[in-house]
């Protein structure tokens, strides 16, 4: 017999450790901060440079250091 509309599936629950979780590190607060704002403040300092290619990777440990504070 075939399964009506109206029934749901179980959804499954994220838990921590899986896949979909973002890796983190740990801070002085001991909340650590989004890659979001990493990236953010990565953007911010590619468009203070005049948009220029080639420094993405200097941009984003520099935003790293900033925000973790290293």
């Amino acid at each position: 017999m075939a399964k009506s509309k109206s029934q749901k599936q179980p959804q499954r629950n994220n838990v921590t450790g899986s896949k979909n979780v973002p890796d983190t590190t740990a801070t002085k607060s001991g909340v650590a901060p989004s890659q979001d704002l990493i990236r953010e403040r990565a953007f911010e300092l590619y468009e203070g440079r005049g948009k220029e290619n080639g420094g993405d990777k200097q941009d984003w440990r520099r935003a790293e250091q900033e925000i973790l504070g290293r």
